[in-house]
């Protein structure tokens, strides 16, 4: 006779919902002692988890599916798949995703992930932002990722841009930087939040900003746009009173910079110190001297999204910052 979860529940001495929890991905408040021990007895009954087969029963296979907001068109924001990825295993689940561009609406993307009757559904974006869902389709997305939904009717798992910014801008301080500008995403959420928490560091330490101007001439910010990164480095180094230091919206403005401080002889970071975000790996350790930068927490925010996704709490929409870290490298 093949084992129960009862049966499991019984000899654990807990609720049938903490085995379920346990087995299939479930509460993430569960403490891992109760998870591992769960596990150990359903071993030694030899319960087999058959996701698939209890998935048909209730409506839903073991996927998790993503609507990806421009997501896989981004070699560093893949990191969200994988963090999804790596919580989904532990869970025996799947993780697949639909691509959202400009060609697609997003009625017609979450139609076609419905299709795969999955477990749960998530929407993840390619840089942080504010989405518009259609009402009707609002209840269909379990969690946002790497932004949050205009009307606040799911919940939303989003980096910390404000904070990361006061702790960069804390970080040069500390090494000694008074005359700090700022190149600055125009346009972007994240550069908003970032230059709020940028101007909050200096005036507690009562220092203004040399300046805070736009990587581009547009208004906003793309990697396509014209680059202004060399006429501001220009121009702030041959004000009056230079930088000794520049904050820069990404690595890829960082990379600019470390070009236009050479073309004017400033040596990074003997006469300027230049910090950063997102910690896109291939260019900030590739940079001479390697690139100080907040690195975004894409792995974490998809690895509790898929917790959140496979939890049996139900707890209302609101929105949860993640922190960054500071990578510390050679440019401050």
């Amino acid at each position: 006779m093949a084992t129960s979860l009862s049966d499991i529940a019984e000899r654990a001495g807990v609720s049938i919902k903490t085995v379920s929890g346990a087995l299939h991905g479930g509460s993430a408040r569960m403490s891992e002692e109760t998870r591992s021990r769960v596990k150990q007895i359903a071993e030694e009954l030899g319960y087999v988890t058959n996701l698939a087969a209890r998935g048909v029963r209730q409506g839903w296979l073991p996927l998790i599916g993503v609507v990806a907001d421009e997501l896989i068109t981004s070699p560093f924001a893949t990191e969200i798949i994988r963090g999804l990825d790596g919580a989904a295993r532990t869970a025996e689940m799947a993780v697949f995703a639909m691509n959202l561009n400009g060609t697609r609406d997003v009625a017609s993307v979450l139609e076609e992930v419905r299709r795969f009757r999955p477990r749960a559904i998530a929407y993840a974006a390619m840089y942080h932002k504010t989405v518009a869902l259609p009402e009707e389709l609002a209840g269909n997305v379990g969690i946002m990722i790497n932004c949050s939904e205009a009307n606040g009717r799911v919940t939303s798992l989003v980096p910390d841009e404000e904070s990361a910014a006061f702790e960069i801008t804390r970080h040069l301080l500390a090494a000694g930087r008074r005359r700090i500008a700022f190149i600055n995403l125009p346009g972007l959420l994240a550069g908003e939040l970032r230059e709020r928490g940028f101007r909050k560091a200096l005036d507690e330490a009562g220092i203004v900003p040399i300046g805070v101007v736009p990587a581009v001439r547009r208004p906003i910010y793309s990697d396509r746009a014209p680059s202004m990164v060399g006429t501001h480095v220009a121009g702030l180094m041959n004000a009056s009173e230079s930088p000794d230091a520049i904050l820069c919206g990404n690595d890829r403005v960082a990379m600019e910079v470390y070009s236009a401080l050479r073309r004017v002889g400033a040596v990074i970071p003997d006469d300027v110190a230049v910090g950063s975000f997102d910690n896109q790996v291939e260019i900030a350790t590739r940079l001479d001297p390697p690139l100080t930068t907040m690195a975004l927490p894409h792995r974490a925010m998809g690895r509790l999204a898929a917790e959140m996704l496979l939890s049996e709490d139900v707890v209302p929409p609101h929105t949860r910052r993640l922190p960054f870290q500071l990578i510390s490298r050679s440019s401050v």
